[in-house]
């Protein structure tokens, strides 16, 4: 069996091809960069070189594949992206299709990320492939793009309120992916995936004050703050809109609810914030002071 992965450098699509690569599954992985792929993934990943833009390698990276891994980036191209791969996987007879979705995917939704994802999901619906789709948390490794101002300030920004999320490591999607991508019974299945416990911007500080051994101070931001530092920081305005929603759902505690769907599918518990923090510790500490002379 060839399991086609795309978005297979990124953080769920690289986690989903690990976890198939320890299965001993075939996988191919779709890759625009293949020197930074095998870098990333290894030398023993077969790499289907092309761009989701170009339908003639979107069609030869499906050649001989029997389930595929549909994943992307968020943006305005992700629907007509991911619904081209949908149309070529159908004219090549892919069994099953597992799709990398969202928490409150709908077609309809304000939100533009979770709008993408309704689109597409309706598309797979419409196409008749058996399919999976994954509908994540907030990811771990969204906080990432916080480290260097914690580094630098030791302090958290967030117009979060105190509003809890069952944030997910994105390394437990890629479990569950692969578990599904390699087993029977999901087809028509919405899995609904998060880490194990809720927690609060208060509570991510507290663990990173504990795993980097420096106070950091969560400061919660007023809305309309956050989205004038967002627009000066030149964000386009789809990723406002979605960030301001997002963190309008948070503070409300629409992203509260835990499932333990990543035990039940890969009979293990999903990681902890504690765990992430500390494996990550190194990148919110604050740097050394320099030396005398240099």
């Amino acid at each position: 069996m060839t399991i086609l992965i795309t978005g297979a450098t990124g953080n769920v699509g690289s986690a989903v091809v690990r976890e198939l690569s320890a299965r001993g599954a075939h996988v191919r992985a779709f890759v625009r960069d293949p020197a930074a792929a095998a870098a990333r993934l290894g030398d023993e990943v077969e790499l289907a070189v092309g761009d989701f833009a170009d339908d003639d390698s979107v069609r030869r990276a499906l050649r001989g594949v029997d389930r595929l891994f549909l994943s992307s980036g968020d943006g305005p191209t992700k629907v007509s992206h991911e619904r081209a791969v949908v149309d070529a996987a159908a004219a090549a007879g892919v069994e099953l299709i597992v799709k990398a979705s969202t928490w409150g995917a709908d077609p309809a939704s304000p939100l533009p990320g979770l709008a993408f994802n309704g689109r597409v999901e309706a598309h797979v619906r419409n196409i008749g492939i058996p399919a999976v789709h994954l509908r994540s948390a907030f990811y771990m490794t969204n906080l990432l793009s916080a480290a260097e101002q914690v580094r630098a300030t030791g302090k958290l920004f967030a117009p979060a309120g105190a509003g809890a999320t069952a944030m997910i490591d994105p390394r437990d999607i890629g479990a569950v992916g692969a578990a599904v991508l390699t087993g029977d019974g999901h087809a028509a299945r919405c899995y609904t995936l998060t880490g194990p416990e809720a927690i609060t911007y208060a509570d991510v500080a507290r663990v990173l004050t504990d795993a980097t051994g420096r106070r950091v101070e969560y400061v919660d931001v007023p809305p309309h703050a956050a989205r004038e530092g967002l627009a000066q920081s030149g964000m386009p305005d789809w990723l406002i809109a979605h960030l301001d929603g997002a963190f309008e759902h948070m503070r409300r505690g629409a992203f509260a609810q835990t499932t333990d769907t990543v035990r039940v599918l890969t009979g293990r518990d999903g990681r902890t914030f504690v765990d992430f923090a500390s494996e990550h510790a190194g990148l919110f500490a604050s740097l050394p002071a320099p030396t005398a002379g240099t």
